[in-house]
């Protein structure tokens, strides 16, 4: 902390007392509300696909784009990350598989090559 910021506090404690040093709460409110957090979680259960994305994968651009788009809000991708962090949301990596995986000769691969 600064000389500056110490001497403010020490006017203003002087001038108000203790009143005068309670939190005045955060300095930016979230831009995207609870309510319209709620609205958002409403659009991924549509496949990233209904929204014109080729594979099923949601990522932090998308759903950025998604908000820029949905309620013409821009914010960057650490804002985006914070917002689904502070709402419980985690980052995933999904399991690739192809479609073409043959499940028996990975079991026989496993248990004779990869030993």
């Amino acid at each position: 902390m600064s000389e500056r910021s110490v001497e403010r506090w020490r006017r203003a404690w002087r001038e108000d007392g203790m009143a005068a040093l309670a939190s005045a709460g955060p300095p930016k409110l979230p831009r995207l509300s609870d309510g319209r957090f709620a609205e958002l979680e409403k659009e991924p259960a549509l496949r990233p696909a209904a929204h014109g994305w080729a594979d099923q994968r949601w990522s932090l651009a998308r759903i950025r784009a998604l908000i820029a788009w949905r309620f013409r809000i821009d914010c960057s991708m650490a804002a985006v990350w914070r917002l689904m962090h502070r709402h419980g949301r985690s980052w995933q990596c999904p399991a690739r598989r192809a479609v073409e995986r043959d499940e028996g000769a990975v079991g026989l691969w496993k248990k004779d090559v990869w030993p």
